[in-house]
């Protein structure tokens, strides 16, 4: 590909990216996309063949962005892997609230039962995140992690989706971070009391 094509193709992704952040998913169409490109309305069809292929290319934006988030806030949240995983849940539903319409075009079953652009491989490193902290909660770790880690997957995703309808708050009258811990706890158990955690003198070797 020449680099003239691949800056084409970086233009029309942008283009996308942009139009479904500001716009909403319901907008998206290869001729507006073009324009904003600054291409003709056929220059799509000659950089992705299909339209799958632009949305997927589009939505694997979205991925590398949440992926980005969920690292950076698990980074600055405390060691504790509960905490961690309390900030990768906090940055998921925000994602989910800040970018519904790259959220909806990330999950749209077309787009991932296609394999275009591998976008089920996409979401493998967030969930291996997530399993490695549902892991280390369950220490000793145990073959239920995945398992674990996937019904809380589906109980985050379940949420954002809720709530972004309105029928969450109605229903419950609470928040989504209220809604968030209670998540972690049906899945993993309630937070240890401070008294329940070994005490650091203790577990401190005499020299």
């Amino acid at each position: 590909m020449s680099e003239r094509e691949a800056d084409v193709r970086s233009r029309l992704v942008a283009a996308g990216v942009d139009l479904v952040l500001h716009e909403g998913l319901s907008a998206v169409s290869l001729r507006e996309i073009a324009r904003r490109a600054g291409v003709s309305h056929g220059a799509p069809r000659r950089y992705f063949p299909t339209h799958l292929d632009l949305l997927s290319a589009i939505a694997r934006q979205g991925y590398a962005d949440l992926a980005a988030r969920v690292a950076d806030t698990v980074r600055d949240a405390a060691p504790d892997p509960r905490a961690q995983l309390v900030a990768l849940g906090r940055a998921y539903l925000d994602y989910a609230a800040a970018h519904r319409g790259m959220f909806e075009l990330m999950f749209r079953h077309d787009l991932l039962n296609s394999g275009r652009l591998g976008l089920r491989d996409s979401s493998l490193p967030l969930f291996t995140l997530l399993v490695d902290l549902v892991a280390r909660v369950r220490r000793p770790a145990d073959a239920a992690a995945p398992v674990l880690a996937g019904a809380l997957w589906a109980n985050l995703h379940g949420i954002a989706q809720l709530w972004a309808w309105g029928s969450l708050q109605l229903a419950t009258g609470a928040d989504d971070e209220a809604l968030l811990r209670a998540a972690l706890e049906a899945h993993l158990g309630p937070s240890p009391s401070p008294w329940e955690e070994p005490c650091p003198c203790c577990t401190t070797s005499a020299s």
